[in-house]
């Protein structure tokens, strides 16, 4: 009996994990009593030592410790103030009378929208609700598709997950021990391409079926010129110029760049139309700030209504992202300025206040120590796991795969879509990726290409049906009974559930169609990462030779510093490969698992460098 146990322990654990979570137990603590309670079966059964769990106080120490993981707390800060102080309620309403006169144009306005939520508050909840009560009532006013509105809603504030300075960006790369900064640089362009992607689909609905998006009626644009006129001619001169400006910043950045941090090699893409954006943004703020300071009387009232709304947060965004990708902050030191920008920017606008101050500092408490209990609980998880030979059985799975590379890749997002739809993306970062990524460092899979692929597919968590969140969300604020509409007086129908869930299955499939693109295509993810050459080993010690009082190594020494190894599982370090130590027994169950990266006693890594 005890043999048939020791047989099919690992499987029992992912037994009783699931048991745990269907249960509805918290997932941090769910993960620690798993691990806790088959780490004591394991040692009745003869499998463990009793000193399994010794370095476990060490490890807990390590992790509250990682520096990486404050970026979280700060990116949340910084979007809770942004998102509080009335910044989606102003960008909807603006970008609203830009594009409503457009068929199509109020779903436009939601979209580009959320994308800049997505690049600010960073939180799917916030955008999805703010969108909800400002965009739905107006889109069902004026007689939009139901589940067009409700599905153009809930899938814009999802891109949260994939644009950066996305958390889960963050946290997938911490588990998978890659630069965050390598992250973001490539995820860059295939959030530029869903955005795109959402925006193709709107209007070609708009075209097809001009009835089911109306544009808004003359009646109900508010910031047309005493001559009549829209104002949409100023602000397409004033959007010419700052692009222009924008351009002409492009053709000079290696230039400056050269010049100022003394680099040889060219500016990546992705840092040249940051920049570039971020300079055709200043310029259409001078522009608009010196017309109404000298009251020139030369921008229309929507450009100068769009140019105040619009470019203090593209400026915040671009500056956060533009120092991160020069390599001049890193990118927790990137989310204390957007956090620091993001309090300025309130205190202008006359909206911060302590209570909105206080409320933005719990939940940004509340959702760091949340992401702390699950990477505990997945450590504990992970001593048991490994200890059991967990990695190995783990490794038997896919050994049998046909396809290499591709069959991995397709069975892995296809086993992380399907847990999409039950449990959340943080929930699938601290347990499955943890899982995954032995295989994937195996074949020799690209760590930040296979991270985006997994961002771009834990995206559609949020949309699958019966438990995708931002569903949820929107149905909390969405009208269920029908309504009197406050503008036009007459009867309005509410909207269903099922009209929600509908909404979403469009946008599920453009997702799944953008991960079915970065699988075939690497080179989206890839190409926006600077490639660093390395050195000859035989040039690199004849150099060192030239260093005075330096006398190498003997053959065979190891170098001060790397007598261990480190764990070749990544990240925070829950699932790292134990290493062996005197009397371990006999199944290779180590006595004490290995320190994680930074994680050796009160020792802390310092955070990884920014990509460029």
């Amino acid at each position: 009996m005890i043999e048939f146990l020791i047989s099919i322990f690992v499987p029992l654990m992912f037994l009783g994990l699931i048991f745990f979570l269907l249960t509805g137990f918290p997932v941090g603590f769910a993960l620690s009593a798993v691990g806790l309670l088959f780490g004591l079966l394991g040692m009745e059964l003869g499998l463990f030592p009793a000193t399994l769990f010794q370095a476990l106080p060490l490890r807990v120490f390590g992790i509250m410790q990682n520096e990486i993981l404050l970026a979280i707390p700060f990116f949340t800060l910084m979007g809770i103030i942004l998102e509080r102080s009335g910044m989606a309620e102003d960008l909807l309403e603006t970008v609203g009378q830009v594009f409503g006169p457009l068929h199509g144009g109020l779903a436009v306005a939601v979209v580009l929208v959320g994308a800049l939520m997505a690049a600010t508050t960073g939180v799917v909840a916030a955008a999805v609700i703010s969108m909800g009560l400002i965009s739905l009532p107006i889109m069902l006013r004026y007689g939009y598709n139901r589940p067009i509105a409700t599905g153009v809603i809930t899938a814009s504030g999802t891109l949260a997950q994939i644009l950066p300075p996305s958390l889960v960006l963050i946290v997938l790369a911490d588990q998978l021990g890659v630069s965050v900064g390598d992250m973001y640089a490539g995820a860059m362009l295939p959030a530029l391409m869903l955005i795109g992607l959402y925006l193709a689909f709107v209007i070609g609905i708009a075209v097809v079926k001009p009835q089911w998006m109306p544009p808004l009626p003359p009646d109900a644009r508010i910031y047309n010129e005493p001559t009549g006129s829209s104002g949409h001619r100023s602000l397409i001169v004033l959007m010419a110029l700052a692009t222009l400006a924008g351009y002409a910043w492009a053709q000079v950045h290696n230039q400056m760049m050269h010049r100022w941090f003394e680099r040889i090699a060219d500016a990546p893409a992705d840092e040249t139309f940051i920049m570039s954006m971020l300079a055709g943004a200043l310029v259409a703020l001078v522009l608009a700030l010196a017309n109404k300071g000298l009251r020139l009387g030369l921008i229309s009232k929507l450009a100068e209504r769009v140019t105040f709304v619009l470019i203090p947060p593209l400026v915040l965004i671009f500056l956060v992202l533009g120092t991160i990708f020069l390599g001049i902050a890193t990118p927790t030191e990137g989310g204390a300025m957007g956090a620091v920008g993001a309090l300025i920017m309130s205190l202008a606008r006359r909206r911060l206040s302590y209570k909105l101050l206080k409320q933005a500092l719990e939940n940004s408490a509340r959702l760091a120590i949340f992401v702390m209990f699950i990477l505990i609980g997945a450590t504990v998880f992970g001593f048991t796991f490994n200890a059991a030979d967990g990695p190995i059985w783990v490794k038997a799975l896919f050994d049998g795969l046909p396809g290499g590379q591709l069959g991995f890749l397709l069975v892995a997002n296809l086993l992380v879509f399907l847990l999409g739809f039950f449990i959340d993306f943080f929930e699938i970062a601290f347990i499955v990726v943890p899982l995954l990524l032995p295989v994937a460092k195996m074949l020799d899979i690209n760590l930040v290409w296979f991270g985006v692929i997994l961002a771009m597919n834990l995206q559609t968590s949020f949309l699958t049906p019966p438990f995708g969140f931002a569903l949820f969300y929107l149905r909390s604020v969405a009208p269920r009974n029908d309504y009197l509409d406050s503008i036009t007086k007459k009867r309005v129908a509410g909207v269903t559930t099922e009209q929600i869930y509908k909404g979403s299955i469009a946008f599920v499939l453009m997702q799944l169609m953008m991960v079915g693109a970065l699988i075939a295509y690497p080179n989206l993810v890839t190409g926006q990462i600077e490639q660093v050459e390395l050195a000859d080993e035989a040039e690199v010690q004849r150099r060192l030779q030239q260093i005075p009082g330096f006398h190498g190594a003997e053959p065979g020494n190891q170098v001060p510093g790397q007598e261990q190894e480190q764990g070749q599982w990544g990240g925070a370090g829950m699932w790292d490969e134990p290493a062996p130590v005197d009397g371990a027994p006999a199944n290779g169950a180590p006595l004490d698992p290995a320190p994680a990266n930074g994680e050796a006693g009160a020792a802390t890594a310092p955070e990884p460098a920014p990509a460029r």
